[in-house]
């Protein structure tokens, strides 16, 4: 029975956007073992506080995220 940990910082995803992940990271689990296993596929969301996860030695709130998601990629 696979089960899938996605830790993620507090308040950056709202109910609806963790749902979807939810059922598409159980979909894509099912498309790599196949559908019987749906039925005993867990996905599990982790909401870390904020200010309790960082990247480069800065600490990350949801508004950091939530910038950095609507910022442009860079290019190659």
């Amino acid at each position: 029975m696979p089960l899938v940990t996605i830790d993620v910082i507090k308040d950056v995803f709202t109910p609806a956007q963790k749902a979807d992940i939810i059922t598409k990271v159980t979909d894509t689990m099912v498309g790599i073992e196949g559908e019987a296993l749906r039925s005993v596929t867990w996905v599990r969301i982790n909401e870390i506080e904020q200010g309790d996860w960082g990247i480069g030695g800065n600490l990350l709130s949801a508004a950091d995220v939530q910038a950095m998601a609507k910022a442009e990629p860079a290019l190659a």
